[in-house]
Order: structure tokens, then C-alpha cells, then sequence
């Protein structure tokens, strides 16, 4: 019998190292194609991983995590945070040079400002969207991130999960359909 979220971690603020391994080992692949998906680079997105752990540890131990059943949202909630620190950081002072550096360092300034507001509001997107995946029933919850995280192809995601092409389609349109009611039912809005 597996441990559920909460009592896990209550054995590990009680010191108990074991339990936060369970929890890592039970979420890593999920964050880490979160991670990985918003920043495409395997070095960075091990870093981040990281540091999302660092962070979630030091925050457990605060005593900020308010158990609502959520571990992986909240988990999810600092990656995305660590992910735009991390591009407000190196879109801070633009790099660019010319003839005309006070002009061209405006342009950049702006085509920046436009890129970090766009790239903020897909990483919030993607991060409600995880949530909301995190809703559906295993089986179609599983195909969808092979396909969006993983950029799987139904073939390959029939192999992987043992099922036919025709199940994995299935599955991938009621998991669409249903986070489509979901969307619905919350009177969410994803623009960009």
C-alpha cells in the first residue's frame, strides 16, 4: 500500500529522509517534463529540477505547505517560479552591440519586455493547464503528457502504455473533451 501525499510528508518534517525520497521519486518525471518543457535545455532543466527541490524542502520544513491535497500543484507553482526568476535574470541587461548602441539597446529593451510578458503568461498557462491535467482519470491524463510533454506519437504511446493506436487516440480525445468541461466548468480563460 503506497503512502498517500500528506502523511508522507508529515513523516518528513518529522525527520523522517526516506519519505521525501518517496515523494521525489513519485513526481520527478512529472516535474521535470514541466521543467524541461518550458526551458529546452537538459543542463538548465536539471538545475531547475534542483533547485525546485531545495526550495520545496525548505519550505516544508517553514511549515508553508498548507495540506490541501495539491503536493504536485504547489511543487509545480515554485518550478514555474524558479523558471521566470530565471529568464528575468538573463533578459535583465541586453547584449547587444552597434554603431547605434542607445537605440538598439531600446529596441532590444522592448523586444524583451514584449518576450518576457508573452513567455510569463505560456509558463502560467502551461502551469494551470498541469494542474487541471492532473484531474483526469490516469489513463488519459498519462497519453496527454506523453503527447504534450513527451511529443510522442500515438504509435509510440500504444507501445509504450500497451494499448492499440485506436485506444491511445481514444484516450487522448476524452482527455481533451473532458479538460475542455473542466475549463468550462471553472470559467477559466487560456489566451496568449
Amino acid at each position: 500500500m503506497s503512502l498517500s501525499d500528506s502523511t508522507l510528508i508529515n513523516k518528513f518534517t518529522s525527520g523522517n529522509s526516506r519519505s521525501f525520497s518517496i515523494l521525489v521519486d513519485r513526481y520527478q518525471k512529472r516535474v521535470y517534463g514541466f521543467i524541461f518543457s518550458k526551458v529546452k535545455d537538459a543542463e538548465l532543466a536539471d538545475d531547475v529540477f534542483q533547485d525546485t527541490f531545495v526550495k520545496v524542502i525548505k519550505n516544508l520544513h517553514l511549515g508553508k505547505y498548507k495540506d490541501e491535497g495539491r503536493f504536485l500543484s504547489w511543487v509545480m507553482r515554485i518550478a514555474h517560479n524558479i523558471i521566470m526568476d530565471h529568464f528575468r535574470k538573463i533578459n535583465r541587461l541586453p547584449k547587444h552591440e552597434s554603431k547605434h548602441e542607445d537605440l538598439d539597446v531600446m529596441d532590444r529593451l522592448i523586444e524583451q519586455s514584449n518576450s518576457i510578458e508573452d513567455l510569463m503568461i505560456e509558463t502560467q498557462i502551461h502551469a494551470d493547464l498541469s494542474i487541471l491535467i492532473d484531474e483526469l482519470p490516469q489513463t488519459q491524463k498519462e497519453v496527454l503528457r506523453m503527447r504534450l510533454f513527451q511529443e510522442m506519437s500515438f504509435k509510440d504511446i500504444g507501445e509504450q502504455t500497451g494499448v492499440s493506436i485506436n485506444t491511445a487516440l481514444g484516450r487522448m480525445r476524452y482527455a481533451i473533451l473532458n479538460l475542455r468541461k473542466l475549463i468550462e466548468e471553472r470559467n477559466l480563460i487560456f489566451t496568449q
